[in-house]
């Protein structure tokens, strides 16, 4: 029996970014808390647990950005649900801390944070198209994700997903994972720099990167057939 193939979304865009490569993949995705008809969990590890709930033991897990962390999470805390782990633009830290630079400033995600908390529908062509800066296909890429995004949530719900961004560090919990590993990144995230990636991988045992040239942030829009290709080896193996 195949084991099921379950992807959580980023922050922002919903399912809808991700439907072509889950639907080729015949898989199915999970809302992030106060996403569609999901309620909202403001607590991150709480969040964990209600999405572990839903997954059945072996899962293959894949998660985008935000989707990412609470994947490396679910699979480090509770492994039996987890057979197979893909991180797509993933990071154990979204901000700059002590030990790890690769990241966003946290004054900068503070700042973007007001915005959103004033004006998200202004903001998100804006955070878009900033990270996909660097994409070789970026202008076609944030046309299209902004084309296929779901329906705004809440601002309190945004609100939340840009606090986990602030507060989560799982640097302790990717030594823990135990499935079979996976991260595709681009090489030109400038949301989640590569360097964030390879130190990622070196936490994870066994863990392999998979970097897409002149990619950014959605590598699953940005290089399509690579992407699937690549995460059909990985499963089939």
């Amino acid at each position: 029996m195949t084991a099921p193939l379950v992807f959580l979304p980023g922050w922002c865009l919903g399912r809808g970014p991700l439907n072509a490569a889950v639907g080729a993949l015949n898989g199915q995705i999970i809302d992030l808390p106060g996403y569609g008809s999901t309620p909202l969990i403001t607590d991150f590890d709480k969040a964990v647990d209600a999405i572990a709930d839903r997954l059945p033991a072996g899962t293959t897990l894949c998660g985008w950005s935000l989707g990412a962390q609470l994947a490396l999470a679910i699979a480090a805390r509770v492994p039996e649900k987890v057979g197979k782990l893909v991180l797509v633009a993933g990071t154990t830290s979204f901000v700059q801390r002590d030990g790890w630079p690769h990241a966003m400033p946290p004054e900068m995600l503070a700042e973007f944070t007001t915005g959103i908390a004033a004006d998200a529908e202004a903001m998100l062509p804006r955070f878009v198209g900033g990270f996909n800066r660097g994409d070789a296909r970026g202008k076609e890429v944030t046309r299209q994700l902004l084309e296929l995004a779901d329906p705004r949530p809440s601002a309190e719900v945004l609100v939340a997903g840009l606090a986990w961004l602030r507060d989560v560090d799982l640097r302790d919990d990717a030594p823990r994972i135990k499935a079979p590993t996976l991260l595709i990144h681009g090489d030109a995230d400038p949301l989640m720099p590569l360097p964030a990636a390879e130190a990622l991988a070196a936490l994870i045992p066994g863990a392999r990167l998979e970097a897409f040239a002149e990619c950014a942030h959605a590598p699953f829009m940005s290089r399509p057939e690579e992407f699937l290709a690549r995460l059909q080896a990985f499963l089939s193996a």
